[in-house]
């Protein structure tokens, strides 16, 4: 899972064709088909359906398909759940996720599908490395508007420790972890800044609630082309000195020891699955 880029998550409405027709098209790694939020009470039935049929049409190319469900104490979501394991998609994302029993619990229901979980509630991100370390567990998806909400808190700096104790559950246990939404989709520099820092506070990606998020997205979660350029003078420095029985080498100034280079290798092994998912 860790092969692939993950630098935007698109939500999109399960209920409405239109949506689901564009997201055929859109530049994104991951399209997050929901159930949940974006489908009105009313609709959730035959949003399963709708849904159904689209994944069913395929055109999604090499987009991770993940499909949100309502959470399991609600009237829809056993029932979606259901219908979510006999749908050709990539992944199913649980809301609310308070606990690894809230896992235990989906994976009776879905047996094959690879599980994420919302982090969204103060009770999880508590319980985020036992969430994290569960054998079906493949991501995170940070709910940053759910848990702001349960947190009675104002503005992005004061969910910083929320943010950092799933992400190091989540890196601990070597699984995705996505930031959340950034709500002005017309406010570029904002989104620009949010993208930035959780880009480098180590989050895979950021999840999107507008198409016109994407082209910023995409660019801050990918290597630049200095990053791509040092990372290649790295290796070849670092080789050049092994060569020679050095154990370290030196780039514009800078010490490079063997860290760096596993860090160089994964840049250019990032640079490449990008070029691979953009031209399939």
């Amino acid at each position: 899972m860790q092969d692939r880029p993950h630098r935007s998550a698109l939500y999109i409405p399960g209920s409405k064709d239109r949506a689901l027709d564009k997201a055929r098209s859109l530049p994104v790694d991951v399209i997050l088909f929901d159930l949940e939020d974006a489908v009105a009470p009313d609709a959730k039935v035959a949003a399963r359906d709708t849904l159904f049929a689209a994944l069913a049409d395929g055109g999604y190319g090499s987009r991770l398909r993940i499909v949100r469900i309502n959470g399991l104490d609600t009237a829809w979501g056993a029932a979606d759940a259901a219908a979510v394991a006999a749908m050709d998609c990539d992944g199913v994302l649980l809301p609310k996720v308070n606990g690894p029993e809230d896992v235990d619990a989906l994976a009776a229901l879905v047996p094959e599908l690879p599980i994420w979980a919302m982090m969204e509630t103060p009770q999880g991100v508590l319980n985020a490395a036992r969430i994290a370390a569960h054998p079906r567990m493949a991501g995170f998806v940070l709910g940053t508007n759910d848990l702001a909400k349960d947190l009675n808190s104002r503005g992005r700096a004061v969910l910083a420790t929320s943010l950092q104790l799933c992400l190091l559950a989540a890196k601990a246990a070597g699984i995705v972890a996505l930031d959340g939404v950034y709500n002005a989709f017309k406010d570029e520099d904002g989104l620009q800044a949010e993208c930035t820092e959780g880009r480098d506070m180590g989050f895979d990606g950021k999840t999107l609630i507008h198409p016109a998020q994407v082209a910023i997205t995409n660019a801050a979660f990918g290597p630049t082309a200095d990053e791509i350029d040092l990372a290649r003078r790295q290796i070849a420095a670092f080789e050049a000195a092994g060569a020679e029985g050095q154990g370290v080498a030196v780039v514009d100034g800078r010490i490079v020891e063997n860290l760096h280079i596993v860090t160089a290798r994964a840049t250019l092994a990032k640079a490449d699955a990008i070029a691979a998912l953009e031209s399939a």
